[in-house]
């Protein structure tokens, strides 16, 4: 069967530190120790205890960690989604600025 994706309204914001668009942080040693992912472009901040610490965002999948020039996708229901600079715009379409 083939579908095609429903319409669905959502709120883009390229990730940047300081505008509050992701849902916590993990300290980079436990996401390296973790192995829970590829850590070539994650983001990484220094905490003010002066921890290296990496943002996330969290929905039904779990954590999802940002990477470098990532987007953050909010749906009108709120949930949220990690989206590369790579395909974000073949993805979704602007209908406002």
């Amino acid at each position: 069967m083939k579908c095609r994706r429903s319409a669905l309204e959502c709120e883009i914001a390229k990730y940047e530190q300081g505008k509050n668009l992701e849902d916590g942080f993990e300290l980079f040693s436990d996401v390296v120790t973790k192995g829970w992912i590829v850590m070539e472009h994650l983001v990484k901040v220094t905490s003010p205890e002066g921890e290296l610490i990496c943002p996330y965002i969290s929905n039904r999948r779990g954590k999802t960690f940002i990477n470098e020039n990532d987007y953050i996708i909010t749906d009108s229901d709120g949930t949220k989604h990690v989206c590369g600079e790579d395909k974000v715009w073949s993805r979704f379409e602007k209908i406002e600025d």
